[in-house]
């Protein structure tokens, strides 16, 4: 096995910064100040619920998850996160913005493959 030698830092020697171009004012602003606030769980199904207790599965219901694999949005509010904590090791859960939230038609057409051709003219509108 190869170990790193620790790196030490004393006293008088300052960080160097990730990107040298950059001014001392504007890395002294911390990025999340300009990052949009997470208002949302991205909540997807990972493990399906079947041979679980009916409030096992009457909770995803409510969640609005009735498959594997599925991914709903939901406001954070107190009943939602204890809806999420009860079926903790079903569902995998991220913090979102509001931006990012997307209904399920959008969600369709993230996920619609490319027809793979393009329609140049139509044999019918060069007969008339």
């Amino acid at each position: 096995m190869h170990f790193l030698p620790p790196v030490r830092l004393f006293a008088t020697q300052a960080p160097s910064p990730a990107n040298p171009s950059s001014s001392s004012s504007s890395s002294s602003t911390p990025s999340s100040t300009t990052a949009e606030p997470n208002t949302h769980f991205r909540i997807t199904s990972r493990r399906s619920a079947i041979s679980l207790p009916a409030h096992i599965k009457g909770t995803l219901v409510s969640l609005g998850i009735h498959r594997r694999m599925q991914t709903v949005y939901h406001r954070h509010t107190p009943e939602t996160a204890g809806k999420i904590l009860a079926v903790k090791e079903l569902v995998e859960v991220e913090n979102v913005p509001a931006s990012a939230v997307r209904d399920k038609t959008e969600q369709r057409r993230e996920r619609k493959v490319p027809r793979g051709f393009v329609v140049v003219r139509s044999k019918l509108n060069s007969l008339a």
